[in-house]
């Protein structure tokens, strides 16, 4: 009876957790307040029960999980070291979903096989949608749309408009339906996902934001890598470098947005390298950035602290760009840089040992979808602040710890043979 119980409980606390992720994918897609609602209902339904200090156990003993909550403790502990409480608060609040949601995943709750491809479908379906609806809008302005690429804007995205991260989570939907292809053995599902496979190609393309671009790339050199060397597969391998080489060319030929973008790229990147600041400017703010992360780092070795990361870097552009304007300066643009001022060098190293954790796992299947995941997710945060907003911070560490789940805990549960 009371073994009867307890599998009673424990399948009800599975299917209201399997209930919180789709509602946290879905929210993601509505608002942030949505977002933080859902990631509340999930953390609570995952944390709060009777075996709570075994889950801590299990998290304590799983470093992939404990290193992801290193990149909150670091600009928690620095703290210690910063003036401003109040914007050390709000990093830290931000960062929240990178300690959360690894112990959430710590827990003994599992899916289904069934549950887990419904939940990788339900992920594809929510990127298609709003890759079809920034699609939509491009149709009705069009011309528009054209002029604006030429003044570094771009299509309309889900995430509030927040192009970036979507373009990731775009090329993160490339690897997903690349993974169910290869965990398929039925041809009309194969054919179905390499199509979406296809359309998410093209539509990185037409948004044409370079964090997806590069992203989707970068995933299908280490593809091509592994059908070389480890598959042997030689045909399939040179039908994939050929698409590589092939299609920036296509892309530039038949999407106006495309070459839009390079043009504007180009254009922008004439005044980087003639050091003149360019009000606007994309490429010449991320760079100016960059730079002014440099200079934190030098002048603060073991870290300003989260709360005076702008301070330190007001420092470098009231000496170096007295005359940028305010909507031009923001917090460096790559999260080494972000750690580096957080908490010095110790930082940078800490960030860059938790950058390479992943590649130890042990993962029993479909393992080079797992590299390229975080392949792709460390060289966005190279050139990249992901990790400084709601968005970022939270699909990073809900995508990883996913995937850890599917991939490691329950390697089979995304084969999609029938049983």
């Amino acid at each position: 009876m009371r073994a009867r119980k307890n599998r009673g409980i424990r399948d009800w606390r599975n299917n209201a957790v399997f209930v919180s992720v789709l509602l946290m994918m879905m929210a993601a897609a509505v608002s942030r307040g949505a977002l933080s609602v859902s990631l509340i209902l999930f953390v609570g339904l995952a944390l709060l029960h009777k075996n709570f200090f075994v889950q801590i156990k299990s998290f304590a003993a799983t470093p992939f999980l404990w290193s992801l909550s290193l990149l909150f403790f670091l600009p928690f502990v620095s703290g210690l070291w910063s003036d401003d409480l109040s914007k050390w608060s709000d990093v830290v609040r931000i960062k929240l979903p990178l300690l959360f949601l690894p112990l959430a995943f710590a827990g003994s709750w599992n899916f289904s096989k069934k549950q887990w491809l419904f939940a990788a479908l339900f992920f594809l379906a929510l990127v298609f949608s709003g890759c079809v609806w920034g699609l939509i809008d491009y149709a009705q302005n069009a011309a528009q749309i054209h002029e604006g690429y030429l003044r570094a804007k771009t299509l309309r995205t889900p995430l509030e408009g927040d192009h970036v991260r979507f373009s990731w989570l775009v090329s993160v939907a490339v690897i997903l339906c690349l993974l169910l292809a290869e965990a398929t053995q039925q041809n009309a599902q194969k054919v179905l996902l390499l199509v979406l496979c296809l359309f998410f190609v093209i539509y990185l393309h037409v948004l044409s934001a370079r964090t997806g671009i590069f992203s989707l790339y970068l995933f299908l050199l280490v593809y091509f890598l592994h059908l070389l060397f480890k598959m042997k597969n030689r045909k399939r391998s040179a039908l994939l470098f050929c698409f590589l080489i092939a299609l920036p060319f296509v892309a530039y030929t038949v999407l106006p947005t495309f070459k839009a973008r390079l043009r504007y790229n180009l254009y922008d990147l004439s005044f980087v390298q003639k050091a003149q600041y360019l009000p606007g400017s994309s490429d010449g703010a991320r760079t100016m950035s960059l730079k002014a992360g440099w200079q934190v780092l030098r002048d603060n070795p073991f870290g300003a602290g989260a709360g005076d990361v702008m301070h330190e870097a007001d420092k470098w552009y009231a000496a170096a760009v007295p005359n940028v304007l305010p909507p031009d300066k923001f917090y460096p643009s790559s999260e080494w840089l972000m750690y580096g001022a957080f908490a010095g060098w110790p930082g940078v190293l800490i960030f860059t040992l938790v950058m390479l954790v992943p590649f130890f796992v042990k993962v029993f299947e479909y393992k080079i979808y797992w590299i390229g995941f975080h392949a792709t997710a460390a060289f966005s945060f190279l050139f990249d602040m992901g990790l400084e907003v709601q968005y970022g911070g939270f699909l990073y560490a809900f995508l990883a710890c996913g995937l850890w789940k599917a991939l490691y805990v329950r390697c089979e549960t995304l084969d999609v043979r029938q049983e």
